[in-house]
């Protein structure tokens, strides 16, 4: 079995910078495309930035400029700095890996259980 474990959410202020990371455990044997998607109340669950294995990025136009996403292969860990926080990035957080569990196995999806993010102003 797989697990992705999301941390660092919390309350910060507009203008402020936060951490997530997640880490996936279990029989990993290739990561592939990870992944930050949120979901606010009442909205659909949007990807935020994505990161191939090979390092090709991709941000949703909205947090450009302001969030990085990076990965540690050594760690099986995906992180997002979120710098220059706006109240409408307020949403819970997930994590997202393609991940083998074996040779003779296909990629599939994982999901962490979600951490939560909120902006005040």
């Amino acid at each position: 079995q797989v697990q992705l474990v999301e941390s660092g959410g919390g309350l910060v202020q507009a203008g402020g910078s936060l951490r997530l990371s997640c880490t996936a455990s279990g029989s990993v044997f290739r990561i592939n495309d990870m992944g930050w998607y949120r979901q606010a109340p009442g909205n659909t669950r949007e990807l935020v930035a994505s990161i191939a294995r090979g390092g090709d990025i991709n941000y949703l136009d909205s947090v450009k400029g302001r969030f990085t996403i990076s990965r540690d292969d050594a760690k099986n860990s995906v992180y997002l700095q979120m710098n220059s926080v706006k109240p409408d990035d307020t949403a819970v957080y997930y994590c997202n890996a393609a991940v083998r569990r074996s040779a003779v196995l296909p990629f599939r999806n994982y999901w962490g259980q979600g951490t939560q993010v909120t902006v005040s102003s």
